[in-house]
């Protein structure tokens, strides 16, 4: 049996069948709180509500309930991606469910697809980016912070059991690093992703798609700016989401008290064919568009003395000139 078939093996028996020795389970408690741990054969597991051996749920199916010495009962799951990465040790911020959800599905991730991704941070996207490419795939992930790589892949390979096939981890600045492999997508996950838009546009392929994960407007007005003076990509598209659960019990339904609002604009576009000249935007600026700054010019269509004209003819038609 190849290496390769080996770790398919291991990561498909990880998240399946009986509970095994070295497991991650999730135990939810009857007031809904979490608590996740590997099993460990002779270890025990504690809280203020009693403990219960980890051998009380080695070879038990998921969805077992098991009951501590306090008397509290604990059903038994292993943790979703979602449960996961909200649970898992941190050295950068995560990038949350919802996001990671909306990148998978905007970039049209498929198995089998090449992916770059730079800006690990702590493993929480690069595990859905592998879940998504499958192990035909390829992630090919770029981190400027060793110490953030090393968490990242602690992460990574907890929560798949193994070393994922598909996985390349590389510790070092995108542009300076980066192979000349052609990629199918490209995630950047980075403080000041438009100084890498020249560089992974030669890796990108004609009809790839380039996905940016900001946190503020500013980022987000530069960032599509940058790609859209490019000239190798049709226009981008910005976005955000939120999410909000509901609370439901009988007819008492309404929405809950909190809910996951802004954690970051999205930033989507589509590598052009090389040599493409594209036809000119229709869409008429914003009056802020304009404003004095080095990096966003004014467009070349912007008559600020022939809009004054023709507001001043619109007034003197109403009759509002004196």
């Amino acid at each position: 049996m190849s290496d390769t078939v080996r770790d398919v093996k291991a990561l498909r028996e990880h998240r399946s069948g009986p509970f095994k020795a070295g497991d991650l389970v999730q135990l939810t408690d009857t007031k809904g709180r979490h608590h996740t741990f590997p099993l460990q054969p002779g270890k025990q597991f504690h809280t203020h509500k009693g403990s219960f051996e980890h051998d009380a749920l080695i070879g038990k199916p998921e969805g077992s309930v098991v009951r501590s010495t306090g008397g509290m009962d604990y059903v038994a799951l292993r943790p979703l991606l979602s449960d996961y990465v909200l649970s898992m040790p941190r050295g950068a911020a995560v990038v949350y469910p919802k996001d990671a959800a909306q990148i998978v599905a905007m970039a049209d991730l498929y198995p089998g697809a090449r992916v770059l991704e730079a800006g690990v941070g702590s493993g929480a996207l690069t595990c859905s980016l592998l879940r998504a490419v499958g192990d035909s795939g390829a992630v090919h992930s770029y981190e400027r912070r060793e110490d953030f790589a090393r968490i990242a892949e602690r992460n990574v390979r907890n929560f798949f059991g193994a070393d994922h096939p598909a996985w390349t981890l590389t510790v070092g600045d995108l542009v300076s690093s980066l192979r000349p492999d052609e990629m199918d997508r490209v995630v950047l996950d980075m403080l000041a992703p438009w100084e890498c838009v020249d560089s992974v546009a030669k890796v990108l392929v004609p009809g790839g798609v380039l996905i940016c994960y900001v946190a503020t407007t500013t980022q987000l007005s530069r960032t599509v700016e940058t790609i859209r003076e490019h000239g190798r990509f049709a226009e981008p598209t910005a976005w955000e989401s939120m999410v909000r659960t509901w609370h439901v019990e009988g007819l008492a339904v309404r929405p809950d008290h909190r809910m996951v609002g802004h954690t970051g604009f999205l930033v989507t576009a589509r590598r052009t064919a090389d040599g493409v000249d594209l036809p000119p935007r229709r869409r008429r600026p914003a009056k802020a568009a304009d404003a004095d700054d080095a990096w966003s010019p004014s467009p070349a269509d912007d008559d600020r003395d022939a809009q004054a004209a023709a507001r001043e003819a619109r007034l003197a038609r109403r009759g509002d000139l004196p």
